[in-house]
């Protein structure tokens, strides 16, 4: 993104090069010797002598220099300087500036057992294969709004079937008979109100590769 004037240093916190001080007011910033231009006086951490240092009373920023107040002596010790970066709001996004990749998650494999838990907060889109006849718990960490999906696949064995906890709502308060078919799966989406995750969507019966 483009600035007029300076660009902002967002989230970028450096310790400066170390100085030695000598009869003048006015020192080089850098670090690893490239000139650093930090944004404000505000965004500087200045150690003198052992003493913070008041932005603006005891320093300004000019370019990549500091300017203290008054001219220092070979006996003063600049300590360090660290340099902040600022914090910035996000803004609005331009049109077609966010991928398709920004809005997506990578599908997460929730471990089989007798009980599947699942995280809906950092898994919204799992999968699992049945090993055997099992329970899906009540999803963690909910958030009124969300959607879910998960697809539920058969092992080499097939026929496995899937008990479903009461917080998923379903057509008809009936849960679904998944596919018998061994390697097939189904897939289930669903949409979290506050109190129950309600089925939006099913694909029964799927063949996976």
């Amino acid at each position: 993104m483009a600035y007029i004037g300076k660009q902002p240093l967002v989230g970028n916190y450096t310790v400066l090069d170390p100085l030695t001080a000598t009869t003048t007011d006015t020192y080089t910033l850098t670090k690893g010797a490239v000139a650093v231009y930090p944004h404000s006086p505000a965004n500087c951490i200045v150690s003198l002598n052992g003493v913070i240092q008041a932005p603006f009373d005891s320093y300004s920023i000019s370019g990549s220099n500091i300017v203290f107040s008054s001219a220092l002596t070979a006996s003063d010790s600049i300590d360090f300087i660290t340099v902040l970066g600022d914090t910035l709001n996000i803004g609005v996004p331009s049109d077609n500036t966010v991928t398709a990749s920004k809005f997506s998650y990578a599908e997460a494999t929730l471990t089989d057992g007798a009980n599947i838990s699942w995280n809906a907060q950092s898994s919204p889109i799992a999968k699992v294969t049945l090993g055997g006849n099992r329970t899906l718990n009540a999803p963690s960490n909910s958030v009124a709004g969300q959607f879910i999906s998960l697809l539920v696949i058969q092992d080499g064995t097939g026929s496995r079937t899937l008990t479903w906890n009461a917080v998923f709502e379903f057509t008809a308060d009936t849960a679904p008979t998944l596919t018998t078919t061994a390697n097939y799966g189904d897939l289930f989406t669903f949409r979290y109100n506050g109190a129950k995750w309600l089925e939006v969507g099913r694909n029964l019966n799927l063949v996976l590769s």
